[in-house]
């Protein structure tokens, strides 16, 4: 099967030709496919690729018992491995490096004395699983993966010529209603699909037979599920563990109401946000949820006017939120009315990834009084403010109030409509599946 292309590589490809390079790792939730990028990566562009898997042999942690001499390193590696590492070619791969704490300690001497080597590191749960080995601070170049975009699930199902448009989509452009509601369906898709690389790559194989591929993709989101579940009780107490799994339960019932503000009285019988707090964090750590904070003011910075427990919570991915929320894959494609009171949480949980991957800053929400504004972004020190709607029409009332009141330079509605801007008015009008561009 061909590998799925990842925009990742590009940002791989900076970092080898630095002249300051420094170890890379490469941080994301379980699944999003880190292993396969940095193998992938490292067998395309350097002479031989030697990978670790702290997880899958855990005696290799054994090296780095001892002092974490680089050179003394790369011998035992060498043993081991029953290879040669060119110091100057080879890119070597510490895999799951969560799990051997003192190979994450090495790298600030692989960093300082053997700068020449290539080392990559896969790491997930690494905001949440603690050591009481230093972490390499100021000595590792971190890089977030987040699942398959989709533009780049375009390209995943062979839409090549479709993608190929998008990409070249300028300010100027007027989208044939024809290709539109061809692009809006393929967003369908993908709400049920979602990013996960192996959920695409069983999708991509079973495409042709559309139900059966659906059903297959579900079994494999909920087996998924399953995998993250046990690791709250593997990498975390007991007492946490309960909790964790309560607000990541809750976030469909929670996305479903009108008011997106995260409740803790609903995640759990009793709940507070004290009570929840670490547990939220632990799924942020681990790259399961998009955290976004809700100020009442449009004025930079965002974070001087938010409270920290005032925000929305978003699940990293369309297809294991359709899993979790136990949405049977015909309804969202068909859009029956079984999941038209959910369609609006799944147009923002969609649009929070995709902005989230264009430069993994925070995003923020405005609430004031009756007013929302799903996200704000700041850009070259504007306030930008986004809209989303599921459908094509709605009132504006709260992107004009919010625009009007903070002197924004232009209003965006992201929904179903077809693509728009409109310099005389301040009004861009972006389609769904165009979010991922924004702003062009």
């Amino acid at each position: 099967m061909e590998a799925i292309h990842r925009n990742i590589y590009a940002t791989l490809l900076s970092w080898q030709a630095s002249p300051s390079r420094k170890p890379l790792i490469l941080r994301g939730a379980r699944q999003v496919g880190k292993s396969h990028a940095l193998a992938s990566f490292g067998k395309q562009n350097f002479a031989a690729c030697h990978m670790l898997n702290f997880q899958e042999n855990p005696e290799l942690g054994s090296l780095f018992d001892g002092p974490l001499s680089p050179k003394s390193l790369i011998e035992s590696i060498e043993i081991l491995l029953d290879c040669s590492i060119d110091l100057q070619n080879d890119l070597v791969i510490f895999d799951e490096i969560q799990d051997c704490p003192r190979a994450l300690t090495s790298l600030k001497y692989f960093c300082e004395k053997m700068p020449e080597l290539a080392i990559c590191c896969a790491g997930s749960l690494l905001g949440v699983v603690h050591s009481e080995e230093p972490f390499p601070v100021g000595k590792a170049t971190f890089v977030d993966l987040y699942p398959l975009s989709f533009e780049e699930f375009l390209g995943a199902i062979g839409e090549t010529r479709l993608l190929a448009y998008l990409q070249k989509v300028e300010p100027q452009t007027r989208i044939p209603e024809a290709i539109h509601n061809n692009l809006l369906g393929l967003l369908k898709e993908y709400f049920i699909v979602g990013g996960l690389p192996e959920v695409v790559g069983i999708y991509r194989q079973q495409r042709a037979h559309r139900r059966e591929a659906f059903e297959q993709v579900r079994k494999l989101q909920l087996d998924l599920l399953d995998a993250y579940v046990r690791d709250f009780a593997k990498y975390a107490d007991n007492v946490r563990s309960s909790r964790i799994l309560a607000v990541f339960s809750a976030i469909p019932a929670q996305l479903a109401r009108e008011n997106k503000k995260f409740v803790a009285s609903k995640a759990m019988p009793g709940g507070r946000y004290s009570n929840l707090q670490s547990a939220i964090d632990w799924l942020e750590g681990a790259g399961l949820i998009i955290k976004v904070p809700i100020t009442n003011s449009g004025e930079l910075p965002f974070s001087a006017f938010t409270k920290e427990n005032r925000f929305k919570l978003y699940f990293f991915d369309t297809g294991l939120l359709g899993a979790l929320a136990q949405l049977s894959p015909a309804a969202l494609y068909m859009e029956t009315e079984l999941f038209s009171t959910f369609k609006g949480a799944f147009c923002e949980n969609y649009v929070a990834q995709e902005l989230r991957q264009i430069d993994g800053k925070t995003l923020y929400c405005w609430m004031s009084n009756t007013a929302e504004i799903e996200f704000m972004v700041e850009r070259e020190g504007q306030v930008l403010p986004i809209e989303v709607k599921s459908g094509k029409s709605g009132k504006l009332k709260s992107l004009n109030v919010f625009a009007q009141k903070y002197g924004s330079p232009y209003r965006t509605r992201i929904s179903a409509r077809n693509f728009k801007i409109d310099q005389q008015s301040a009004m861009h009008n972006y389609p769904l599946y165009l979010s991922g561009r924004f702003p062009l």
